[in-house]
């Protein structure tokens, strides 16, 4: 994976709670991960629900209903 330019300054905004993630501050990395897995990154969640790490399409329309 290649280093993202903006990966300091993306850290400071990034809502995802896993530690290990090895994608954090890397939002293209980030975004192209959760497609391939049918799921939407972390910042598009309420923290509470990020929490949960159930980043379904299904979670996220639950979550603003």
């Amino acid at each position: 994976m290649s280093e993202c330019d903006n990966a300091q300054e993306n850290l400071e905004s990034c809502a995802c709670t896993y530690d290990d993630c090895p994608r954090q501050g890397n939002c293209c990395a980030c975004v192209r991960h959760h497609r391939q897995n049918d799921e939407l990154p972390a910042c598009f969640f309420p923290p509470e629900v990020e929490k949960s790490y159930d980043r379904s399409r299904e979670r996220f329309i639950k979550a603003f209903s």
